[in-house]
């Protein structure tokens, strides 16, 4: 039973990406920005419907130029705050372009890749991030640098907050959180080690009930900061806040589809 489920959530996913692709190639062209934030917005509650993952929200992003710093545990992380901030573009590392449909997506809506081996491309990076911010946009960025458990935080790298702190803009951290009905931890969505994207997809197909939670935190004054304290403060807002995201309310409201 859960096979044929898992089945027909991939015909779905992949009927929604191939839907994305078009409308990113046939009609981005014409649309504003604000038309552009309301796809992507619409398009990624619309992949998570697909897979079966309900999105909770706690919390608005607040207006304005901003950076948006998270956890980071899956792949579904991308779609679950574009869910809540069609606004930011990601710096995502560089071989994210190289996933089959997913990768040229996630390119064509503005993603900044970094190679994160590279250590000058870290600085090519900063600047990128600090002209995006200054002109008025939200970037998004995983400060740990690759996915963890879930559970808990690994260290956050400070190099990208420089663009914060040189742009001035406040820096907003969020908490996700994955959790499947009778576990606080989804073991579904979890992305370490050797899994692949296609098994971990097929994974989360598979898996019932899965929740992602997204709570958005107090931003955090970047102006003058020195970036590795501003660094470990966020990282203990989103540790702290984390513990807090176990079983889903049941007055929990999802986000609206769109």
């Amino acid at each position: 039973m859960r096979t044929f489920v898992g089945l027909w959530r991939l015909l779905r996913v992949l009927v929604h990406v191939l839907h994305g692709m078009a409308i990113v190639a046939l009609r981005f062209p014409a649309f504003d920005v604000q038309q552009r934030q309301q796809r992507i917005g619409w398009w990624s509650r619309g992949l998570l419907r697909a897979i079966g993952v309900q999105l909770v929200v706690d919390g608005e992003v607040r207006a304005g130029a901003n950076l948006v710093v998270a956890n980071h545990v899956s792949w579904l992380d991308i779609p679950a705050l574009h869910a809540v901030c069609p606004r930011a573009r990601f710096v995502s590392k560089a071989d994210v372009r190289r996933w089959p449909l997913l990768g040229w997506l996630i390119g064509a809506v503005g993603t900044l890749f970094i190679e994160r081996e590279r250590k000058r491309d870290a600085l090519r990076v900063v600047h990128q991030v600090a002209a995006s911010l200054q002109a008025g946009e939200t970037v998004a960025l995983f400060p740990e640098g690759t996915t963890g458990d879930g559970r808990t935080l690994m260290p956050f790298h400070a190099n990208l907050l420089q663009a914060a702190i040189a742009a001035e803009v406040p820096v907003q951290p969020l908490a996700l959180r994955y959790s499947e009905p009778g576990l606080d931890w989804s073991p579904a969505v979890s992305w370490l080690g050797a899994t692949t994207l296609l098994h971990s997809v097929w994974a989360i197909a598979c898996a019932r009930g899965v929740h992602v939670q997204v709570r958005v935190l107090p931003a955090r004054a970047s102006a003058h900061a020195d970036r590795r304290a501003l660094a470990q403060r966020l990282h203990d807002d989103i540790a702290q806040a984390l513990p807090a995201l176990g079983d889903v309310p049941e007055a929990a409201q999802a986000a609206p589809a769109a």
